[in-house]
């Protein structure tokens, strides 16, 4: 049966309700699937509606597994939420060996651990937070599967009919993309010095109406502001779908590494988009620039195939994010920079 959603999001407590209701795909799923689960990195953006889904969707299905949540919890507020959702949470700094080595052993792993923002001037935290950790985890987590967190950005900007599917050679811009690309070459070397399964989930622009690509436009617009149109196109997903996929990447995982790109079959032009926006806000629109031929976008095709079309359209996410906005819905303050073409965050 497929999920029903409001026309609207009125509050933040209905926006987490529904990120975190399990589909019965998914329930079945869990049912299947052996053992408990860890999330790492799981204090971040998505990371605690992941935890808050995968908590949903045992619960569903009768089962008794735990949910673990480690992250360095440098906000309490987080860890508060997650403990009081069922998750039990494990304080861990990923960059200390000796801390990764006494975490438990549990068969399904989740990594979410990485760093974007501010990589500009502080190049060697980023590496080290994009390669060091994940070497860390692949070594302690060998025996279990792995699904990792990446992005399109290890792709090569890509004209708009022509978005890079699983099977495009890698071509990172700058060195954040260049050490997501090592992000997946410790978990590739994993998967193969000790057979561990593994998929690696490229995911472009995931949104739930706090933070997102949709979020930064409208939020201009909103505020009487011009728009970068300098990157052409763009996809997103909505973040319910993308954690629901996460989990059943589980399902996914191979040796050698499986990849595979998430993210909705549309591909977004970023004028047309904010020209949306303008109608829906009634706001006149400006824009910065002309657009240039060359966007990060993904081919999701395969995922489609594996885990059906996602069960929010664009056109929804684009009505949502409006109303959220016109009605001053909360912000995380956390731009995407999805306008960044030289690679340089």
């Amino acid at each position: 049966m497929a999920l029903e959603f409001p026309e609207l999001i009125e509050s933040e407590a209905q926006l987490d309700a529904l990120l975190a209701r399990p589909s019965d795909e998914l329930v079945k799923f869990m049912q299947q699937l052996d053992g408990d689960l860890i999330i790492l990195g799981i204090a971040g953006k998505m990371g605690v509606s992941l935890g808050q889904l995968a908590v949903a969707a045992i619960e569903k299905a009768g089962l008794q597994k735990n949910v673990l949540g480690v992250a360095r919890f440098s906000d309490a507020d987080a860890r508060a939420r997650l403990e009081s959702t069922g998750v039990k949470t494990i304080q861990c700094d990923l960059l200390n060996l000796e801390a990764v080595a006494n975490l438990p052993s549990v068969p399904n792993v989740l990594f979410m651990a990485g760093r974007k923002f501010g990589t500009e001037g502080d190049e060697p935290l980023t590496w080290a937070m994009n390669t060091i950790v994940p070497a860390n985890v692949a070594h302690h987590f060998r025996d279990s599967i792995i699904v990792a967190f990446s992005t399109g950005c290890v792709y090569p900007l890509a004209r708009v009919d022509q978005p890079p599917n699983e099977d495009t050679a890698p071509g990172p811009i700058g060195e954040y993309a260049q050490s997501c690309l090592g992000r997946e070459r410790m978990f590739e070397y994993g998967s193969l010095e000790w057979g561990t399964r593994v998929c690696l989930y490229r995911l472009n622009y995931s949104i739930d109406l706090k933070y997102g690509v949709l979020h930064d436009i409208a939020t201009k617009i909103w505020n009487d502001q011009p728009v970068d149109n300098s990157v052409q196109a763009f996809n997103v997903i909505w973040q319910g779908d993308a954690n629901q996929q996460a989990l059943m990447c589980l399902g996914q995982c191979t040796s050698p590494a499986n990849v595979l790109n998430v993210t909705g079959p549309e591909t977004l032009l970023t004028e047309d988009v904010a020209m949306q926006f303008g109608e829906l806000l009634g706001k006149p629109v400006r824009f910065t620039t002309t657009p240039g031929n060359a966007s990060y976008l993904s081919d999701s095709s395969r995922a489609t195939k594996l885990f059906g079309s996602p069960s929010v359209n664009a056109e929804q996410l684009i009505r949502w994010q409006a109303h959220w906005v016109r009605t001053g819905g909360r912000s995380l303050n956390k731009p995407t920079h999805f306008e960044v073409s030289d690679g340089a965050y």
